[in-house]
């Protein structure tokens, strides 16, 4: 078989269960230990074969039942799928559509968090606010150059985007100026540390803007110590009390996060996790950190043992959460099983540079908000007359998918991460279709435990909806 098409299984045990995922298919089948495994001698071996090269561990006729049980779900096409996507006309024949814009509305912080990768949020630049101006042409670009796409998504970020906040409102009150001759849903979100939340504040946000990410790392020690005030004191008295009040007023219909990012100083973030719930929070997300080893915070190989641990040990607090009825989600281990993100999706992850870009208080084009600050990704400047993408960047980006990263390709979880990040594979190993190799092992524990999250609450007869 070519390896195109090569068929894949990925097997673990986890939190009492044996789970087996047909990578290519998606589907999740938990077993018996007989079946569990059969599994590693199946493909290479007759039946007979299995029988006895596992007569110490089960009987005949469990080795035999197991195998049959394989064979059928191979035959119906839930086991050892074929991969076929990378020919997929919706994948071959994609047309370039922007869908989203990063507006970092403000290059400029109020909070000096130590792990900041936009250095305090000037980017390695001059603190600078993006006029309404240039918002306004990153709008009527976002517009002319989106296709047939109806759901546009805009997200205000920073440095600190409230220190901005009155351009803020100037551009979602003219991106409803427009949307509707244009056909479009435009979709803000805004990202902030929620310093200069006040109840006006907190009103305009809740009834415009789709979804808002509540930046907090957690316990209040773990987040004084990262996120410090411009005068270094700790930010946690201040801000959460104005984050508990956004999300209690927000509507049910809309989105939130509550975000942290953890590093090598809180290795027990399930802790932090927890914490967000007992501050009454529903959603969450907590990041690991991603930076160089010559900062002591910075996450290294020999820390995975200790993060998979605190994975494991949260997902499976989680599902027992979910399965008492309690709303608590965390982003990482949310997975659909049914359906899941479309095929292009899978395969080309987050579309920087080409459906995704970001754009700078100046103006400045950029692939993505991470790439801020790197001159030789600059693609262009929104205001000039004429934007012609940069031809060489464009098709860099365009084919960084999972077929032309060679980890990817033999890696089972490549249509969850898609990939990966592009900027974390630039940043620690030069080349975009090389990824991150700690994010990758951190990503497929992830997987892992949303895997045997679903898996739990489907045994148990349970929907996580």
């Amino acid at each position: 078989m070519e390896e195109k098409y090569m068929s894949m299984i990925h097997k673990y045990s986890m939190n009492g269960y044996n789970i087996v995922l047909d990578v290519n298919g998606g589907s999740v089948h938990v077993v018996d230990d007989a079946a569990y495994r059969v599994l590693d001698f199946y493909k290479e071996n007759t039946k007979e074969e299995t029988v006895e090269l596992l007569k110490d561990e089960f009987t005949k006729e469990q080795v035999e039942e197991a195998w049959d049980e394989i064979a059928n779900l191979e035959e119906e096409g839930l086991l050892y799928t074929e991969d076929n996507y990378q020919f997929h006309p919706a994948f071959v024949h994609r047309e370039p559509v922007v869908k989203a814009l990063c507006l970092n509305v403000a290059h400029d912080c109020n909070l000096k968090c130590k792990y900041c990768f936009a250095k305090q949020g000037n980017f390695g630049g001059k603190p600078e606010l993006m006029s309404f101006e240039v918002g306004k042409r990153a709008l009527d670009f976002l517009v002319a150059n989106s296709g047939s796409r109806r759901n546009l998504d805009i997200d205000f970020f920073g440095g600190e985007p409230l220190m901005n906040f009155e351009v803020v409102k100037q551009l979602v009150e003219y991106g409803r100026s427009i949307e509707k001759e244009h056909g479009k849903n435009m979709r803000f979100t805004i990202t902030t540390n929620g310093l200069l939340l006040n109840d006006e504040i907190i009103d305009y946000i809740n009834e415009n803007m789709h979804n808002v990410v509540l930046s907090l790392d957690g316990r209040k020690a773990v987040n004084d110590n990262m996120r410090m005030t411009i005068n270094d004191k700790g930010s946690y008295d201040v801000i959460v009390p104005k984050m508990q009040k956004l999300v209690e007023k927000r509507p049910k219909d809309k989105y939130y996060y509550v975000r942290g990012t953890f590093t090598r100083e809180n290795l027990d973030f399930s802790k932090d996790i927890l914490h967000f719930r007992d501050l009454g929070f529903e959603l969450t997300s907590v990041e690991p950190v991603v930076d160089d080893e010559s900062n002591p915070f910075a996450l290294r190989k020999e820390d995975l043992p200790q993060i998979f641990d605190e994975y494991e040990r949260f997902a499976a607090e989680l599902a027992d959460r979910q399965l008492a009825g309690d709303k608590f989600k965390f982003f990482h281990f949310m997975v659909d099983l049914t359906q899941g993100p479309c095929v292009i999706k899978r395969i080309t992850g987050c579309g920087a540079g080409n459906e995704y870009l970001s754009i700078t208080p100046n103006g400045d084009i950029y692939p993505c908000h991470q790439f801020v600050g790197q001159e030789e990704y600059i693609m262009g400047n929104i205001m000039d007359e004429k934007i012609e993408f940069p031809e060489d960047l464009q098709k860099m980006f365009r084919d960084a998918h999972v077929y032309n990263k060679e980890e990817c390709k033999k890696c089972w979880n490549k249509f969850y991460c898609s990939g990966g990040c592009h900027a974390n594979a630039l940043n620690f190993n030069g080349d975009i279709n090389k990824p991150y190799d700690l994010g990758c092992e951190m990503q497929r524990k992830r997987t892992e435990c949303a895997i045997m999250i679903q898996a739990k609450l489907m045994m148990e007869g349970q929907d996580n909806e």
